[in-house]
């Protein structure tokens, strides 16, 4: 079924035991922003927002955003 993007964003600010609100504050991006592509739920990646959070974490884009399979990804939700 082709790939899609994923954000890594939960296990970047997991590995580095910093809340969502730490990284509101750093960033000085929208709250909802930062959640919704920390839960993985944004359809759309505002090159900023991608920007500025690669630039405050010290990451590159590719740390962030990940090409995923989207049968393996439907595999998991139905399992789940």
């Amino acid at each position: 079924m082709g790939k899609s993007v994923k954000s890594n964003l939960k296990a970047i600010l997991d590995e580095r035991g910093m809340s969502i609100r730490e990284l509101e504050k750093a960033t000085g991006l929208k709250f909802e922003s930062l959640r919704r592509l920390y839960n993985n739920e944004t359809t759309r990646y505002p090159s900023e927002v991608i920007g500025r959070i690669c630039e405050v974490l010290k990451i590159d884009i590719s740390d962030l955003l990940i090409l995923v399979d989207n049968n393996n990804d439907n595999k998991e939700k139905s399992e789940g």
